[in-house]
């Protein structure tokens, strides 16, 4: 049985000028211990998909599937108590802008002994030393110290691994990372990903990966799916992906990776649809 499992997933959202399709019959599986890359350009439905799954959508979205499943619940009749005790704890995501995503009026080690204390009930110093703890396993520097750090007193790689740690503190099964290096530089990007990546081989939690970085998806996946306008365009395993793909957008954008370059002038993803590849 698979992690998640997710069929025919829909989600349109309600606008001024009628119902707007973000989705449209999306399939996803992921098994623990893998690591899923989804990639595709914005607006492609990546995060949407995500974020239904969560149960984080706002009231004006619609989601609609055949099959929403973790570990053989169905997320789609949960209530909302139950539904609290499984998102945080057993599935949890690494939203893609740390500082935005943390509470600027509470400092660093209450927000993440608030997690602690809601899913796991520890309170004091058995709190105390697994924050210390959590963020020593995510390469925050004197861990003890930065408890009565505010977000905007710790750089955006350090606010992106509080994140980090935020959602490993309970052990969850699936983790879900969207853009997780975005606005971080080449340096720190790296240290971000190898750490996912360890956490990820160290717990054999299933791990979803949202990104546009082809680079990063080569390097972390097992298997990819390809989206483009709320629809999945293809899925495979990494290397298959890269060595043979099939679908024409998943070859659009493989062609626009700089290293793919050739004459004088990148193309573009816009390039094969305005030639009618898709």
């Amino acid at each position: 049985m698979p992690l998640l499992e997710i069929r025919n997933l829909k989600v349109e959202f309600d606008t001024a000028k009628g119902p707007f399709k973000a989705l449209d019959g999306v399939d996803y599986t992921v098994d623990g211990g893998e690591v899923l890359a989804i990639v595709g350009e914005s607006g492609s439905g990546k995060s949407v998909a995500m974020l239904a799954t969560m149960g984080l959508l706002p009231d004006t979205a619609t989601i609609t599937a055949d099959k929403m499943e973790f570990e053989g619940l169905d997320l789609r009749t949960l209530s909302s108590r139950d539904r609290r005790r499984v998102i945080g704890k057993d599935i949890s995501m690494i939203f893609q802008e740390p500082i935005a995503s943390l509470n600027p009026c509470f400092t660093v080690g209450f927000q993440l002994g608030e997690t602690l204390k809601t899913h796991m009930g520890l309170k004091g110093r058995q709190a105390r030393d697994r924050v210390v703890e959590i963020l020593t396993s995510v390469g925050i520097p004197n861990p003890g110290e930065r408890l009565s750090a505010f977000p905007h007193q710790m750089s955006g790689g350090q606010c992106q691994r509080v994140m980090i740690a935020m959602a490993i503190a309970c052990a969850p099964k699936l983790l879900i990372a969207d853009e997780p290096t975005t606005a971080l530089d080449v340096t720190i990007q790296k240290q971000i990903l190898d750490l996912l990546v360890q956490l990820q081989q160290d717990s054999g939690m299933g791990l979803i990966m949202i990104t546009h970085d082809m680079g990063v998806v080569a390097e972390t996946a097992d298997r990819v799916i390809v989206q483009y306008k709320g629809r999945k365009m293809e899925e495979a395993d990494v290397l298959t992906l890269f060595e043979n793909p099939k679908n024409p957008y998943t070859k659009a954008l493989l062609s626009a990776l700089p290293e793919n370059a050739t004459g004088d002038r990148l193309p573009t993803v816009s390039d094969f649809a305005e030639a009618g590849g898709f």
